[in-house]
C-alpha cells in the first residue's frame, strides 16, 4: 500500500514537471487596472483568475502544459479594450481572451474576438447586447441585463410600490438595464410609475439629480451604476434623506453589495439596503466552488464576492473546452464550447444556442434576493430574502425609523 501510493505521487510530480516544461497554453485578460474603469471589479476578476490558474497547474495544467495568463489594462474604455484584444490575439499568441466586466469594453472586444475568430468568454458583461451579436466565438457564463431586470422587476411588484427611479450609469449595460427593468415593470407592476435618469459614470457629484427627490421622493429608488460612481450616489441619497429611508427602499441591481471596498466607501448609506445578488454563502455550490472560495478567503482574509467565482469559471471554461477537443487550435476551442456539459466553480450548465440575448448564455444562471442591516455586515450575515429558486419573502425586509 505504501507502494502504491509512493507511486502515486511521483506520478503526480512526474505529471506537474513535465507540464512546467512544456510550452505554456497562454489565455489573454483584458481588465481595468486603472481609471475610469472599475478597478475593483478588475481586481476581484484577476484574483478569481489566479486562483483557478493556479489550481489548474498544480493538477498538471493543460494537455500536459502549465497555463500562462497575460494580462492588458482596458481602463474601462471601449478603444483601451479593442487595443487589448488586438495585442492579446496578435502579440502574445492567446488561445483565448477572457476577463471582460464592463459592457461597453466587452462590446469593443468582440469585434476583435470575431474578426480574428479567436474564442472570447464574457466574464461580466451584462449588456444583452453582446450576446444578440450573435458571434460563435462570445461564451456568456456571465449574468446578462434581461435576466437581473426581469428579478428585480418580480421584487418591485411584491413590494406594491406606487413609484420607481432608476439612476442608470450612461453606458450600455446601464441604459440598457434601465430600459429593460422599465418593460418588465409595465407586466409585473403595470401600476407602478417609473422613470431612469442617466447620469455621468465618471461623475463626482449627483447632487443636482438628487435634490429633486427630496421634495418628491419616490417610494423606491434603483442604483444601476459602478463604483466608484455608485458609491458616490449612495452617499448623496442618504446625506439629503432620501434613500433609505422610512418612505423610500434603495434597491441596488448592478451587484456591488459584496465588493470588499463596499462598507468603507459607504457605511450608513449602505444599511438597509436591498440587492440583487449573484453570489451568497448560503447557495448551493459545488466543492470546487467552495476551494476557490476557501483560497480567496485564506489570501484576502474577507468573504469571497461573486466576481471571484465568475473569473474561476471562465478560464477554467476554456481550459476544460481545451482538454474537451485536445487542441488549441480556436475552431475546435469553439466547437467544444458549444457542445460540452461544463461542470464548474458555480454548477453545471451548457450553453444556449437560442439567437438573441440567450445565445450562447447560461440561461438559468442563479442569483438571490437580500438586505443588509447593519454597517459593515459580511454577507453571510444579510438576511435572504429569495434563495435561488425560491419564492421571494418581502415580509423579512426591514427600513429605517426614518
Amino acid at each position: 500500500m505504501k507502494l502504491l501510493r509512493l507511486a502515486a505521487a511521483v506520478s503526480a510530480v512526474v505529471l506537474a514537471s513535465s507540464a512546467h516544461g512544456a510550452d505554456p497554453v497562454v489565455i489573454g485578460v483584458s481588465i481595468a487596472q486603472s481609471p475610469p474603469g472599475s478597478v475593483v471589479q478588475g481586481t476581484q476578476v484577476k484574483d478569481g483568475v489566479e486562483i483557478i490558474a493556479k489550481m489548474i497547474n498544480d493538477k498538471g495544467g493543460v494537455l500536459g502544459r502549465p497555463l500562462k495568463i497575460v494580462y492588458e489594462d482596458d481602463q474601462g474604455i471601449p478603444e483601451k479594450g479593442r487595443a487589448a484584444a488586438e495585442k492579446l490575439i496578435s502579440r502574445d499568441k492567446v488561445v483565448a481572451v477572457t476577463g471582460g466586466h464592463q459592457s461597453s469594453v466587452c462590446l469593443a472586444e468582440i469585434e476583435v474576438a470575431h474578426r480574428y475568430k479567436v474564442p472570447y468568454v464574457n466574464t461580466n458583461c451584462w449588456s444583452d447586447d453582446v450576446r444578440a451579436k450573435g458571434y460563435p466565438e462570445v461564451f456568456n457564463p456571465a449574468n446578462y441585463n434581461t435576466r437581473v431586470s426581469s428579478a428585480m422587476a418580480d421584487t418591485i411588484a411584491a413590494l406594491k410600490v406606487k413609484s420607481v427611479v432608476a439612476f442608470a450609469e450612461n453606458t450600455d449595460y446601464g441604459i440598457g438595464q434601465a430600459k429593460l427593468l422599465g418593460e418588465f415593470l409595465k407586466k409585473a407592476a403595470p401600476q407602478t410609475q417609473y422613470k431612469y435618469i442617466a447620469l455621468d459614470r465618471a461623475g463626482k457629484d449627483f447632487t443636482p439629480a438628487v435634490l429633486p427627490l427630496r421634495a418628491s421622493p419616490p417610494d423606491l429608488v434603483v442604483n444601476i451604476m459602478l463604483p466608484p460612481a455608485a458609491y458616490i450616489l449612495m452617499n448623496q441619497l442618504y446625506e439629503q434623506g432620501v434613500a433609505p429611508s422610512a418612505k423610500t427602499w434603495f434597491y441596488d441591481g448592478a451587484g456591488i453589495a459584496d465588493y470588499p471596498d463596499f462598507w468603507k466607501n459607504v457605511k450608513e448609506a449602505g444599511k438597509y439596503m436591498l440587492a440583487f445578488g449573484l453570489y451568497h454563502p448560503q447557495m448551493p455550490m459545488p466543492q470546487l466552488g467552495l476551494d476557490v472560495g476557501a483560497a480567496y478567503q485564506k489570501q484576502a482574509k474577507t468573504e469571497p464576492n461573486r466576481l471571484i467565482f465568475q473569473a474561476a469559471d471562465s478560464v477554467l471554461l476554456i481550459a476544460r473546452a481545451i482538454e474537451e477537443a485536445k487542441s488549441t487550435d480556436s475552431a475546435a476551442i469553439i466547437k467544444a464550447l458549444q457542445g460540452m456539459q461544463f461542470e464548474g466553480v458555480r454548477g453545471k450548465f451548457s450553453f444556449s444556442q437560442e439567437p438573441g440575448y440567450t445565445y450562447q448564455q447560461w440561461v438559468d444562471i442563479p442569483y438571490v434576493t437580500y438586505q443588509l442591516t447593519e454597517v459593515d455586515q459580511p454577507l453571510s450575515k444579510t438576511t435572504l430574502i429569495q434563495a435561488t429558486g425560491q419564492p421571494l419573502q418581502v415580509d423579512k425586509l426591514v427600513k429605517p425609523a426614518k
